[in-house]
């Protein structure tokens, strides 16, 4: 069992305070693991076993109470009297109208609930309007690439080309990971993602008929293997249903948008916006969609589609959204800024490089930052070490180094 203690300090630190802890991320990113740590944890320090109930939805034994009148009142019948009950809802999406559940729970004494979510869709409609101001998000994604480390015993290099071969879902770092026994485990993660985030959603047709239905399995896996391949790159609504076309697909903008909507929903795809750097706006245009996990990209995409720069690029859009930070992309002038990183109203500036060894590739880097005007911290991420050093205030790192937090 791999221990996310990141993620775990985060219940820790929210145990027992008068909010719903709701843990949201891709499937198989560990939050089934990440409750039962925490339950673990709860026993270890005075928890008795009768105050905690633990329910997972993907489990046969519990279909049954997948209506959420009867799940309601199997938890109301298991309270505790006098002691606090914790209650944990894992996969809590299957169940049709659970808000209802989750809020009148939330106003009972002595009740502290933690749900799970494998679909976005958990913190709209309904439950974020019961909800709003009464719950703690907590984003899980899969290992951070320190994590990765920790866990495998590799070496900063070599670890980091596994890492970007096979991604950070917490089974692949402790499997034996040989080639075909990796590829087997991500095409049946990706299958069960795609598939079960469409079964989730015609679950919800009866609820929200705002959401039309997701029926073409082809045609989502066909989006997601366009949007990996050009992760890095701006897209729009527009420019995937311009390529669809070309290749021969009939196919409206409407239709396109809710498909890409599935695969942001399922946490396959994260998204930022454009930002106007000298003006501090976002920008409507052209945002660019991020895959949640190298690996899963490195199976989409045939192979001679990969690209190092690209995946770099991924993997430092991520560290920054472990860190906390709202991520965008710059623009200054005509000149890109890969990645406008802002928290507490506080900007940090950052392109992200293989290699700038070349004095053509250093000058295109730092170019962009050089043309900012502002104050804030600028920095390049290169993969090599022998440019690391300050440029006029422009500081470049070794990538590895500052993914370990060096």
């Amino acid at each position: 069992m791999v221990e996310r203690k990141e993620y775990l300090d985060r219940l820790i630190q929210w145990k027992d305070e008068q909010v719903i802890k709701v843990v949201t991320g891709i499937r198989r990113c560990g939050k089934s693991t990440l409750l039962l740590q925490y339950q673990t944890w709860l026993k270890a320090n005075g928890i008795s076993e009768d105050q905690i109930i633990s329910i997972n939805f993907e489990e046969l034994e519990y279909e049954e109470l997948q209506d959420y009148r009867k799940l309601y009142a199997y938890l109301k019948k298991q309270l505790c009297k006098e002691k606090k009950t914790y209650i944990f809802l894992d996969e809590i999406q299957k169940v049709p109208s659970f808000e209802k559940v989750v809020d009148s729970l939330y106003v009972k004494p002595d009740v502290d609930i933690y749900i799970t979510g494998s679909n976005a869709y958990l913190l709209s409609g309904d439950l974020a309007t019961l909800l709003t101001g009464r719950y703690v998000e907590i984003k899980m994604l899969p290992l951070s690439f320190r994590e990765f480390l920790e866990i495998t015993g590799s070496d900063p290099d070599q670890g980091l080309a596994e890492y970007l071969r096979d991604g950070g879902l917490p089974y692949i770092a402790v499997m034996d990971r040989t080639p075909e026994k990796v590829e087997t485990y991500l095409e049946g993660i990706y299958n069960t993602v795609i598939v079960k985030d469409i079964e989730d959603r015609q679950a919800r047709k009866e609820t929200d008929p705002d959401k039309r239905k997701i029926t073409d399995i082809l045609l989502l896996k066909t989006i997601a293997k366009y949007l990996a391949s050009v992760a890095g790159n701006p897209v729009s609504i527009r420019s995937i249903t311009d390529y669809l076309i070309s290749n021969g697909r009939k196919i409206s903008p409407n239709t396109v948008s809710d498909y890409v909507e599935a695969l942001t929903e399922s946490f396959i795809f994260y998204p930022a916006e454009r930002f106007d750097i000298v003006g501090k706006q976002l920008l409507k245009a052209n945002r660019k969609l991020y895959i949640v996990d190298l690996g899963l990209r490195n199976h989409i995409l045939p192979r001679n589609q990969y690209d190092l720069g690209f995946s770099l690029e991924n993997l430092v859009y991520f560290e920054l959204f472990r860190r906390g930070y709202r991520i965008m992309i710059g623009k200054v002038g005509n000149k890109e800024v890969d990645f406008v990183a802002e928290k507490q109203g506080i900007y940090t500036y950052f392109q992200v490089t293989a290699d700038m060894t070349a004095k053509d590739t250093f000058d295109r880097e730092l170019k962009p930052l050089t043309n900012i005007r502002d104050n804030y911290e600028k920095i390049v991420l290169t993969g090599e070490r022998l440019t690391v050093g300050n440029y006029n205030g422009i500081q470049v790192k070794n990538l590895s180094d500052w993914l370990l937090g060096k």
